[in-house]
């Protein structure tokens, strides 16, 4: 098991960054594929067609979220916390993934990269 901890700056605000992770309607608009989600803790989640699936752990409006992502039968937890802070150029998301099964670290990284945190970064240049 790895851990993978890394910042992004996204040029918007904690508020938009936030409404674009956890509303399901923008969600579906910057990746382009129907989502799942809601903000009550408990509550499960699906992104990129099931490409990535959980459970919504807690939410701090604006500020925090934390998910457990699902890999097949693992026992321990993979632990997602996604923490939010203003920065003079929008946004800085701190990234924070434990857990991440030896075999799926690269394609989970490269996928934090480019498909979420990138897509998400392209979502708002475009806006």
């Amino acid at each position: 098991m790895k851990d993978f901890k890394k910042y992004y700056t996204l040029p918007a605000t904690p508020e938009e960054v936030y409404i674009a992770l956890t509303n399901p309607i923008t969600l579906q608009i910057w990746t382009g594929e129907p989502a799942e989600m809601s903000t009550e803790p408990g509550s499960e989640f699906s992104l990129w067609e099931g490409s990535i699936v959980g459970k919504n752990l807690e939410f701090e409006e604006n500020k925090k979220i934390v998910q457990q992502w699902y890999f097949g039968d693992q026992t321990e937890e993979s632990i997602v916390t996604l923490k939010l802070h203003p920065h003079k150029q929008g946004c800085s998301v701190e990234v924070r993934h434990t857990n991440i099964p030896d075999e799926d670290f690269q394609d989970i990284t490269e996928g934090w990269d480019e498909a979420y945190m990138g897509q998400l970064t392209y979502f708002f240049e475009e806006q």
